[in-house]
């Protein structure tokens, strides 16, 4: 082994596996079968920046005894921003072409924190859940990795700086591993905490990814540097060892791209698996160079991708999202040409742009100069953006766009009364229409799907001798199990035990009829479904003289109240061609609802309720139905809609309601 094969210029098994951290990022955005987890490619980025940037800073005080900051921070605005301004600009002004102000406003807000590398940050303090179904309209979602590792570059060269003793012109190597193997060992555990805890800001903090720069860095310290701290391995099967450790570390990261999905906490102890992956790849590119993996990632056709890994990543992801934008598809045919056309993009940009500013000496030459124009090229993008962001929201503002941004509040009472505690508690709150002392009792149990029937029951039940109760906390199924709740990314466990304590409250009230619904989006197993489901009514049969299970509503491919007012807010040649309908045909759904018959076969006195045909007729789900906006998002239905549909569901629960002098009682089949 030669020192001259770790020179910081260029190493083949670095750059192949940064091609292969861009085709799993690209793949997993790109929705390819199987690659749900591809996301791990940032993890392996986040590593090779921390055994690089190390090599880089270490390399400088080994010639020149300290750091020149103002040449390492011009070196990395160079390498990094005009790619960066590129993207934001062209992105920001295509979207401010296809689409309508109230989707603009979010984008030049983003926009703004991209340029200044703080939309990490951004995404963080808003609970933006980078794997929810909200974050696929944001076309500056993957600029939260260029904040981290900017972030990383700003205070790294600080860090190694002060735990090398450089203030005392010492160079301190035994501290420095020390401060490093801190920094991994306390960022480490804070991120498995947080992802426990606060799983977005463990997700996209910097001080929670600290620990994959520190890795990255201590592999150059103990094997990369001229002056190792381990000696090199000299005999055939230590080099035989380091083979097989660059197999093990592409093992790893392809297992986790393929094993990793969603539904799981991330980062937390699973980041471990990329990252010692990527580890393990580095260290066999040390220890047994031009062999086994290292000499598959020298192939030329990733050595190319790897080159223009930085630009693809910039462009991918908003291709992807303006495609859907313009032609209102995901299906692999347009995710397939949006990604040609992103990678196409990348290599214009890196040989237009990236390639010709990076090897420019201007930058060095005029260091102070080079600083300022960045700052006010910074500036003033971000201007741009604020000033677009508030043309926007004035647009979106306008009285054509008001009537749906009221439709996202047309929501059921209960939020406002209080009653609805999400995930926040398992305290069981009872929200009750009617008097107290009425003779018979109704019950509402479920959620938030369940919660949108409020409007039309207590329409229903608002009557002299009827009390209305309602339950519900929203995102909890009605089925006895537990499970993952990506929104939060840790196990619902508040749901387990509120569903234990209100199925014990309803017994307790003994009422005539129970409503029970939820969604039938829940990820459980068929087993799961049945039993679960079979558990609840067993309990709620006993109490109740007649239960119905409501069928969850059709989820929607888009927001209702949006899609109207991006046709609306869209140009003509766009909104021409974009409907807000979509078929109520869902496979998982018909499912679901055999299941829970099936369950629900088991008592005499449970019945089904299915209203997706009042809600959706002929099988198509519209955004809007004879003037009236029939979805407040993507899957619940506004309160205004579901009041008009009160007396057919009242006629589905088969109630005949006699009304004498003092009483009111339903007579049920």
């Amino acid at each position: 082994m030669t020192t001259g094969y770790f020179r910081l210029g260029y190493r083949g098994d670095i750059e192949g596996l940064r091609a292969v951290a861009i085709l799993l990022v690209v793949g997993a955005h790109a929705g390819v079968p199987g690659l749900a987890g591809g996301f791990v490619g940032v993890d392996i980025f986040f590593v090779l920046s921390g055994f690089l940037i190390t090599g880089l800073l270490l390399h400088e005080v080994g010639v020149t005894g300290g750091i020149r900051f103002g040449d390492f921070y011009v070196r990395r605005l160079r390498r990094l921003l005009p790619a960066l301004l590129v993207m934001v600009v062209v992105v920001s002004g295509a979207a401010r072409m296809v689409l309508a102000p109230g989707e603009q406003v979010e984008q030049a807000r983003a926009a703004a924190a991209a340029v200044f590398w703080t939309s990490n940050i951004r995404f963080a303090l808003t609970q933006l859940d980078y794997f929810s179904p909200g974050s696929l309209s944001n076309l500056f979602l993957h600029t939260w990795s260029l904040g981290v590792e900017e972030q990383f570059y700003l205070l790294w060269p600080v860090l190694l700086w002060w735990a090398l003793g450089c203030r005392h012109g010492q160079r301190n190597i035994t501290h420095l591993k020390l401060v490093m193997i801190g920094v991994a060992i306390l960022s480490g555990a804070g991120c498995v905490l947080m992802t426990i805890r606060e799983q977005p800001l463990a997700f996209y903090m910097m001080p929670m990814r600290a620990w994959q720069f520190a890795v990255g860095g201590l592999i150059w310290i103990y094997l990369g540097s001229e002056q190792r701290l381990i000696a090199p391995l000299k005999t055939a099967s230590a080099e035989s060892v380091g083979f097989w450790l660059g197999w093990l570390g592409l093992g790893l990261v392809v297992c986790s791209a393929f094993v990793f999905d969603s539904h799981m906490a991330y980062p937390g102890w699973r980041s471990l698996l990329p990252t010692f992956g990527a580890v393990t790849i580095l260290v066999s590119g040390l220890e047994a160079p031009n062999r086994g993996v290292s000499a598959v990632l020298a192939w030329r056709p990733l050595q190319g991708i790897g080159q223009v890994s930085y630009a693809w990543y910039l462009w991918h992801w908003p291709i992807l999202l303006l495609g859907y934008a313009v032609t209102e598809s995901r299906g692999p045919w347009t995710r397939a040409i949006a990604v040609v056309l992103s990678f196409t993009l990348a290599i214009v940009s890196f040989w237009l742009v990236e390639r010709p500013v990076r090897q420019s000496a201007w930058w060095l030459a005029h260091r102070r100069l080079a600083l300022a124009s960045v700052v006010a090229l910074m500036a003033a993008a971000a201007t741009f953006a604020v000033h677009w962001g508030a043309n926007a929201l004035l647009q979106s503002r306008g009285p054509e766009f008001q009537r749906y941004a009221k439709a996202h509040m047309d929501a059921p009472g209960i939020y406002a009364m209080g009653c609805d505690d999400w995930y926040h508690s398992d305290r069981v709150v009872l929200c009750t229409f009617g008097s107290a002392d009425a003779a018979h009792t109704a019950v509402l149990m479920g959620d938030s799907i369940a919660g949108q029937w409020v409007p039309a029951l207590v329409s229903i039940f608002q009557r002299r001798d009827w009390r209305f109760i309602v339950l519900t906390k929203s995102s909890c199924s009605m089925v006895d199990a537990s499970f993952f709740y990506e929104r939060i990314g840790r196990e619902y466990t508040e749901c387990t035990a509120w569903r234990a304590k209100a199925l014990q409250q309803v017994a307790s009230l003994k009422p005539d009829i129970v409503v029970l619904g939820s969604a039938a989006t829940y990820g459980f197993t068929h087993a799961q479904w049945v039993s679960g489901t079979d558990s609840v009514l067993g309990v709620l049969s006993k109490a109740a003289a007649q239960l119905y299970v409501l069928r969850g509503t059709p989820h929607l491919p888009f927001d209702g109240p949006d899609c109207l007012a991006t046709r609306h807010g869209r140009p003509g040649w766009l909104g021409s061609i974009q409907t807000c309908d979509a078929s109520v045909m869902d496979e998982h759904g018909e499912l679901v609802f055999d299941w829970l018959t099936q369950a629900s076969s088991h008592f005499t006195n449970v019945r089904m309720l299915d209203m997706n045909d009042i809600v959706c007729p002929q099988g198509q789900c519209m955004a809007e139905r004879n003037g009236m906006i029939v979805f407040r998002d993507n899957q619940h239905l506004t309160a205004s809609y579901a009041r008009s549909i009160a007396p057919h569901l009242a006629e589905r629960m088969d109630l005949h309601f006699v009304v004498a002098p003092g009483s009111a009682r339903a007579v049920m089949p």
